[in-house]
Order: structure tokens, then sequence, then C-alpha cells
């Protein structure tokens, strides 16, 4: 089973401050990576130069994916250009490690029962953010940099089901 964080956890987390800024800042990370789907190694090395005026008029994150070497173009989404602005397009640095213990920090403060971890992030990128809005498979498949749809779909097969089910309620 996927492990994601449901609209109203997402938006619960976003409206959430922290006093502690160490804590304030892991929530805007793992948020900015809610809404570009960006895996640690990406998030963790984006700078400034990965973002680029798409054909489109808007700001896009063009950069490798290291798992797959594949290339990811992702939409700058409004929250995340904003959590972007607020580092001066340069997010903070902090280790994996503890990033994830914070994460668990933050999940027991805000009582959010799920075990987060960066990855999550990702999975709540697909999901929330993609799925239950509506947004094909091939580009749910194609945003996160997945190296074929036959992931995507063993992955998130089951999130539409749910979302299909329901729908019919």
């Amino acid at each position: 089973m996927i492990i994601y964080l449901t609209d109203e956890e997402l938006k619960q987390l976003e409206k959430h401050s922290f006093s502690q800024p160490r804590l304030q800042q892991v929530k805007d990370l793992f948020i900015f990576c809610c809404y570009t789907g960006l895996a640690y190694a990406e998030m963790s090395s984006l700078t400034a130069k990965n973002i680029e005026i798409g054909f489109d008029g808007k700001d896009w994150i063009q950069m490798v994916r290291k798992k797959t070497n594949r290339k990811i173009s992702v939409p700058l989404l409004p929250k995340a250009k904003e959590i972007l602005e607020k580092y001066n397009n340069e997010l903070p640095s902090i280790s994996n490690q503890k990033f994830n213990s914070y994460l668990k920090e933050i999940s027991a403060l805000l009582s959010i029962d799920k075990k987060l971890t960066h990855h999550i992030a990702r999975k709540t990128f697909a999901t929330t953010v993609l799925v239950y809005n509506n947004v094909p498979m091939e580009i749910v498949s194609e945003l996160p940099g997945h190296s074929s749809m036959n992931i995507t779909q063993s992955h998130y097969g089951k999130v539409v089901q749910k979302k299909v089910s329901d729908a019919r309620e």
C-alpha cells in the first residue's frame, strides 16, 4: 500500500507554523517536494540554474534525475515557487537522515499517524497533487521521472481505483 498525505493532512501541514527554525525548514522542504515530486537527491542539488522558463512562459524545474539519468521537467507550481522564493531560490541543505528524523517529530507534533519520510512527499505529489486532480497517468509517470509507465501503474493503479470508488459514494 502506498503511503501519502491526504489533501487534509497536506493542508494541515501547510498551515502549521513551527517556532523551531529546523522544523519549519524541514516542513518547507517537505511541502516543496509535495508540489514538485523531487527525490531527495534532486531537491538537495537544486540550484537557480535548474529553473527555466518553459514553452508555456511559466517556470519549470529542468534537471537530470540521478537514479535513472533521465531528464525531468516539472512545472514550478505556486506553492513550490513560494517556498523557493522564501529561501532566495536556494533551498537549505540538510542530510537525508536528519530530514527524516525531523519529519518524525513533525508528524508526532501534528498527530499525523504516518511514518513520514522524504519519499512520502514524492508519493503525495503523484497522488494528492496529480492523480486526485485528474492528471493523466502518462503525466503522473513523466513528472517524477519514473523509468517506465509500468512502475507508475503498479504504484498508483490502486490509488486510481480508490478515487473511482470514492466518487461512486
